[in-house]
């Protein structure tokens, strides 16, 4: 174990998208890439450029088609590529859950009933744990490396590497003994491959040798006359075998020269260009499947003839674009913009980079693409990017905050498709949890705890300390309702409500009476990775009824209630519900004038410094408490801040205070998290998130801060430019997604709103926000609005007919 596991703790434009020639003559129309810009020319502000090659993995440039992941160094002498396939996962098919546990659960909530919460906390850590106590790694392929005689790194002049966010493809170029060399890597959705093209501007000067290395049980050999094979197997973990097998193929295309596979290397000698193209099979089928022919599936996506690489490109781009280029976001510019990406990094915190912080935005976006489509696993805890056989909290899905983190953005920055693997997880662990909730607390309905991983455990893992917490699963079923929101599709919470529903049954069949208070509570539970006592020097969180669970729950039984009446379904127990969500405990305020994190006042708890604030769910990323609807509740939360401590404990807790300083209409203070959150420590030179160490969530929950200060939309209504700082006193964005079904597109001046397109996808009644005294037209005729209070327009709406909103001269 290492020291990181529980147990030890826009613009859309830029390079075309077609088949653009090189220069010169020396490639063909159908196989060439459009020329990468030469050092020095900034022309398209959405890339991460730098002057050297990396040199360590936070360096290097993530790559990613939501399957298939790889880390590009951009070297020159050697190339380097880190690659993942997102269902290598160590062990193998498993049942966390213990018989025992159900035996014991009486006693544990006994003795939490009695405030014995050392010894509830230990019963829970001897017999209501998962067996093994700890889930499965996340693990690499392994590693891609060119060699190129002849070429020595004090030789280059001119280097320039690159990620272009507007393509999704990464290049690298520079000049050797006077010739231009370049590369270009991308991971092709469509194709299901990653794919690298070699040129030169002279001929027959591209020389070298590809090689797998990889720390996994796996053997690299010939596979066929241009096709260079690694064979492997994940590791093992825990007591557990593994069995994941991979079978990772390299094919090489050659414009002139020789190509050679022999002796575990595919070896290239005086081509005038080079096409690579990299495909990975695995055994996995689903959490309960190994059994697929890992070979099969890396050679059905590899062409046996030499690709049109022109075609593989535009195809690519094409499919990203579909995806990336409905948002573009504008917030201002400055002299950075001519400074390498990792320059401005180390200077974003001294102010005047405005466009770094759309960069990021933008870039966010790209890593959600890039890590979470169909057919794959969702995001994990660093994407699909890891290099480690055993990486930090084995880089798995957390429940607690980071998984539900990874997916804020999905909504409002128009990427409802990146739900989708997100979904089939949650209804995997819709099944591994029915037989938790059975086996370890004789309950119908399912559950899930703090963490899962490929084989969907749901058991509580680690320590009581951490993992028993039962709302997991619940968090994940408000995710349902919330993509119906944004897009209104009905089929999809149709498909998804039995999932759902499982999750109230759960609860209903568990909730706990607090002796003191006649509430529901859960029981047994804690306040995410926080204690309230120390007991003989052992901190101990186990209770009943944190905060957190309470929030969840006044929101799962809330939208099953909305799902049923709108589906038609479950009316009687639908009543249940709602009979059962009168009960719950409210949200209180405590003696220091805080939200109160657990349902007894604990004092002294309450001003422990933690990078968790889990009691203030309600602000965000629900909306039961909000400056204008609950204002002394709202300062609660501000003074829970204040106890808790300096936000920059951690990149994804910085994110979460971003959205929670957002959400309390704090300009100040959200941008003073988010220039935190992007400065060194927090940013690495690649943009990835650092918690450190790298953890994706703060990228995403970062992009989802940014939104929350340009527009909102909870509470019945739609708000522009809500929290918007004085950095970014002008811009524009292009593309938001707001609740209730409404494409956005907004511009400002001076810190105040200057004009907003709104396009109804669903013909829903609209309450719009803007803080100055607008008029609204449409492009169907007049609109009849009222202003139901100063800064406030309130119509109905028409699906598919454009509002155009204007400040009163």
């Amino acid at each position: 174990m290492t020291e990181y596991t529980r147990r030890q703790v826009l613009r859309t434009a830029g390079a075309a998208a077609g088949t653009a020639v090189v220069a010169g003559s020396l490639t063909d129309p159908l196989t060439a890439a459009a020329a990468p810009p030469a050092p020095g020319s900034d022309t398209n502000p959405l890339t991460l450029w730098y002057i050297q090659p990396a040199t360590e993995w936070l360096q290097a440039l993530a790559v990613g088609n939501g399957r298939l992941g790889a880390m590009v160094y951009g070297g020159t002498a050697t190339e380097q590529l880190q690659l993942n396939e997102d269902s290598i996962w160590a062990g193998g098919p498993h049942q966390y859950d213990d018989p025992v546990g159900r035996e014991v659960l009486p006693e544990i909530r006994r003795l939490i009933a009695e405030e014995q919460y050392l010894d509830a906390q230990n019963l829970a850590d001897e017999h209501f744990m998962g067996r093994p106590t700890e889930q499965m790694q996340y693990q690499p392929v392994g590693n891609l490396t060119l060699t190129f005689p002849g070429i020595t790194d004090a030789g280059i002049s001119s280097y320039r590497r690159e990620l272009d966010l507007t393509t999704a493809i990464t290049s690298v170029s520079y000049v050797h003994a006077g010739i231009r060399y370049t590369r270009e890597v991308f991971v092709s959705h469509p194709a299901q491959l990653l794919v690298m093209r070699l040129t030169a501007d002279t001929r027959a000067t591209l020389t070298f040798d590809a090689t797998f290395s990889t720390e996994q049980a796996a053997t690299s050999d010939r596979f066929d006359d241009r096709t260079l094979a690694l064979n492997g197997i994940s590791g093992d973990a825990e007591g557990l075998t593994g069995s994941v097998k991979f079978c990772a193929l390299l094919r090489g295309f050659t414009e002139g020269g020789t190509l050679a596979v022999a002796e575990g290397k595919l070896s290239v000698a005086g081509a005038d260009a080079v096409t690579l193209v990299f495909s990975v099979g695995t055994s996995y089928r689903n959490y309960q499947d190994v059994s697929a022919d890992q070979v099969a599936r890396a050679v059905a996506p590899l062409p046996n003839e030499r690709p049109a690489y022109g075609r593989l490109r535009h195809d690519h781009v094409e499919d990203y674009r579909r995806l990336f280029g409905r948002l573009d976001i504008d917030l201002g510019t400055s002299d950075a913009v001519a400074l390498p990406t990792d320059q401005r990094v180390q200077a974003f915190r001294d102010g005047g980079d405005p466009q770094l912080a759309a960069l990021y935005y933008q870039f966010g976006r790209y890593l959600l693409i890039s890590s979470s489509r169909s057919p794959g696993q969702p995001a994990n805890l660093q994407g699909i990017w890891s290099y480690k056989m055993l990486p930090e909290w084995q880089s798995k899905f957390t429940l607690n905050i980071n998984c539900e983190m990874n997916y804020w953005p999905a909504g409002p920055a128009n990427l409802a498709e990146c739900w989708d693997p997100l979904f089939q997880m949650i209804s995997e662990l819709a099944e591994s949890g029915a037989r938790t909730a059975a086996t370890m607390y004789d309950a119908p309905g399912w559950v899930a705890h703090h963490n899962t991983d490929g084989w969907r455990g749901t058991a509580p893992v680690d320590f009581a300390f951490y993992g028993v917490w039962p709302t997991g699963g619940a968090w994940l079923s408000l995710l349902f309702w919330e993509r119906y929101e944004y897009t209104g599709d009905l089929e999809m919470l149709r498909q998804y409500y039995p999932v759902l529903r499982g999750s109230v049954e759960f609860f209903l069949d568990q909730l706990q009476t607090d002796a003191k208070t006649g509430w529901l509570v859960t029981s047994p539970s804690h306040s995410p990775e926080l204690k309230h006592h120390d007991y003989d020097n052992v901190g101990v969180s186990m209770c009943a009824g944190p905060t957190m669970d309470t929030e969840i729950l006044h929101d799962l039984f809330k939208v099953f209630g909305q799902a049923a009446a709108l589906l038609g379904e479950d009316s009687a127990m639908a009543a249940q519900v709602a009979e059962t969500r009168s009960r719950l405990a409210p949200i209180q305020i405590g003696y220091l004038g805080q939200i109160q994190e657990w349902l007894i006042d604990w004092e002294e708890a309450a001003m422990e410094t933690s990078r968790h604030v889990s009691h203030l769910w309600a602000v965000f990323p629900s909306d039961q408490v909000t400056p204008r609807r609950t204002p002394e509740l709202a300062d609660a939360a501000r003074k829970s801040l204040e106890l808790r401590g300096p936000a920059v404990t951690a990149g994804w807790s910085l994110a979460w205070k971003l959205n929670l300083r957002a959400r309390l209409l704090e300009e100040d203070n959200a941008y003073k998290h988010l220039t935190q959150l992007l400065a060194p420590g927090r940013t690495a030179p690649n943009l990835f998130d650092l918690h450190p160490p790298f953890q994706i969530d703060g990228n995403f929950g970062g992009i989802s801060g940014i939104t929350e200060m340009l527009m909102q939309s909870h509470s019945g209504e739609v708000a522009l430019l809500p929290c918007l700082p004085a950095a970014f006193a002008n811009g524009r964005i292009q593309g938001l997604r707001a609740r209730g079904g409404f494409d956005l597109d907004l511009s400002w001046s001076e810190g105040k709103l200057t004009r907003a397109r709104i396009h109804s996808l669903l013909g829903n009644r609209l309450r719009l926000r803007t803080g100055v005294q607008v008029d609204v037209k449409s492009s169907a005729g007049p609109v009849a609005f009222a202003r139901p209070e100063d800064g406030v327009v309130e119509f109905r709406t028409r699906r598919g007919v454009d509002y155009f909103v204007e400040p009163r001269p």
